[in-house]
């Protein structure tokens, strides 16, 4: 699991995250906005009050968190099974 050490908000609802593993991305969040919960992104002061959470994860007050090891994956591109190795085929309970 990988953490988010730092971010930068950017236009468009992009921003540029830092993770503990030194990798550096900009993630597009476009998507998201205005929609059910993501709703309240539509006041952009919102989207910009940000903060990181004790576990890695962007937090938008009490409502809105986003898991870092899925923007992480949005960032570089990757898949689930890349990043976690029981992903990758075959039964981790096999011997």
């Amino acid at each position: 699991m990988v953490k988010i050490t730092g971010f930068n908000v950017l236009n468009d609802y992009c921003l540029d995250l830092a993770f503990d593993n030194g990798f550096r991305g900009i993630v597009d969040l476009s998507d998201l906005a205005g929609k059910g919960i993501f709703s309240s992104w539509r006041d952009h002061n919102f989207f910009k009050d940000i903060k990181i959470g004790a576990f890695g994860e962007l937090m938008w007050g009490d409502k809105i968190d986003l898991c870092p090891d899925s923007l992480y994956l949005k960032a570089t591109g990757k898949q689930p099974e890349d990043i976690f190795n029981t992903l990758k085929g075959g039964n981790a309970y096999n011997a």
